[in-house]
């Protein structure tokens, strides 16, 4: 344990120490807003103490080991040799959880997302995998209780999708789905080829933190609002109503649309809700360097250009790049059965994160 570590460790529990004292004062119960604010700081400081107390015993225990083992009883010697091995193993395993838990939690983790899905390269073949991944996302919602929304969906007419964006709501939901930003590969033969060959295509995904209206300031003057006729099925009313709505954001170029409300009204709000995420994660990487560091040491960037995935339907296969895992029930994993993929992400990415901070 170095000193800065057992230094860390002692602010903690010192600032622990105060709020236990502040929250137990008459003025700040009185102020509902302040108490909450600091119920929480106690409560995210909470398992660390409890870990630091663990350590402190541990320590105490091996200390104590070491003295029975000048004991000259052969008995009290092997006593003493087995309590220090234990402690020894219970100060590793106690420093080891005190530094995941000091480890920089993502400040987006428990929000809802705003999740983008756009063809690629391979044609047809690109389109009808995107709306595999669509569906994909849309039952892994189900499967864990989280709601889904189509907010914007731009089909090719034959059963594929050039770009879709929906939206993810449920605890955590970005904590769990940000690693899937990326170029996801599909090796199969196409429904249209005779021939029975293997092609390759491709599709994006971006994962995006949903942002509230207070997190991003959106001048009107900054933006441009043009209407225009709906494209693709919808009927009459799609063709002749100009209720499709693309924003543009002059400072940053980002662009948006909404075209799958058949009021103009409601296709802006989606569009402003999309413009949101995408701004938020904007300024976010731009000038918050602990946002863009820990994009970087992430297991994966969050790059829509880098290849994360590859689904080999050939062979039932599912392969993610950036761990080197590879899963061999592909057919589930396309309903939904994603939770292990992602488990190991997490892990991966935890050990990744805890391996710099001990650098």
């Amino acid at each position: 344990m170095g000193t800065d570590f057992l230094e860390k460790t002692a602010q903690i529990e010192k600032r622990y120490e105060e709020l236990s004292g502040m929250l137990a004062d008459p003025e700040v119960i009185s102020d509902q807003n302040r108490w909450r604010m600091l119920m929480k700081e106690s409560a995210d400081l909470a398992p660390i103490v409890d870990a630091v107390g663990r350590l402190r015993r541990a320590v105490e225990d091996e200390r104590e080991a070491q003295d029975l083992l000048q004991d000259e009883d052969p008995e009290m010697h092997e006593l003493a040799r087995l309590q220090l091995a234990e402690a020894q193993e219970s100060i590793e395993r106690e420093e080891l959880q005190i530094r995941r838990l000091l480890l920089p939690k993502d400040p987006n983790d428990e929000k809802n997302v705003m999740l983008e899905i756009r063809a690629g390269v391979g044609g047809e073949e690109a389109g009808l995998f995107a709306a595999d991944l669509m569906r994909m996302y849309t039952r892994y919602a189900e499967r864990t209780g989280w709601s889904s929304e189509v907010l914007t969906l731009q089909d090719t007419g034959l059963g594929g999708v050039k770009e879709a964006v929906l939206q993810i709501t449920g605890k955590g939901a970005y904590s769990r789905l940000k690693y899937e930003s990326g170029i996801h590969r599909v090796q199969r033969v196409p429904a249209t080829e005779s021939g029975g060959r293997i092609h390759t295509s491709a599709a994006t995904v971006a994962v995006l933190p949903e942002a509230e209206s207070v997190e991003v300031e959106i001048r009107p003057q900054d933006l441009r609002i043009d209407t225009y006729r709906s494209g693709g099925a919808g009927g009459q009313h799609v063709n002749k109503t100009e209720s499709a709505i693309r924003i543009t954001h002059l400072p940053t170029g980002i662009v948006v649309s909404c075209q799958n409300e058949r009021s103009q009204i409601q296709n802006r709000e989606t569009a402003m809700k999309m413009l949101q995420a995408r701004l938020y994660d904007y300024y976010a990487s731009q000038k918050n360097d602990e946002y863009t560091q820990n994009r970087r040491s992430q297991v994966g960037s969050g790059d829509r250009s880098e290849r994360i995935r590859t689904y080999n339907f050939p062979q039932s296969r599912v392969t993610d790049h950036r761990i080197n895992m590879t899963m061999y029930q592909l057919e589930l994993f396309m309903d939904g059965d994603i939770q292990e993929m992602l488990d190991a992400l997490m892990l991966a990415d935890e050990a990744q994160r805890l391996a710099h901070s001990l650098e």
